[in-house]
């Protein structure tokens, strides 16, 4: 995967706040380890769970992750997060996926 211009999409439960504030900290994390982003989206998980697969990249928090099982079969990384404001997991875990 490119490491430019990747697609991410950031959902929480109702597609407010926590997605919001989840999208600014993981812009943050990706100007830190130098990825600029093509299409980023914060949404509701209702949202997500459809445009999922148009993404390269789904974060969402951990207990959602498994809401993404179609993406992932059609090549979504889904990254499930336990802190979803802590940039170092962010980086961390896409390390895990190889996507940094």
């Amino acid at each position: 995967m490119a490491k430019e211009n990747m697609s991410f999409i950031v959902c929480c439960a109702n597609g407010a706040g926590s997605s919001l504030m989840m999208k600014m900290t993981m812009q943050k994390m990706l100007d830190t380890v130098g990825i600029k982003p093509g299409k980023v989206h914060h949404c509701a998980l209702s949202e997500g769970k459809t445009a999922a697969s148009q993404y390269d990249v789904v974060f969402c928090a951990q207990n959602f992750a498994n809401m993404f099982k179609d993406a992932e079969k059609k090549g979504t990384v889904v990254i499930g997060l336990r802190n979803i404001m802590s940039a170092r997991e962010m980086e961390d875990k896409m390390k895990e996926k190889g996507l940094l």
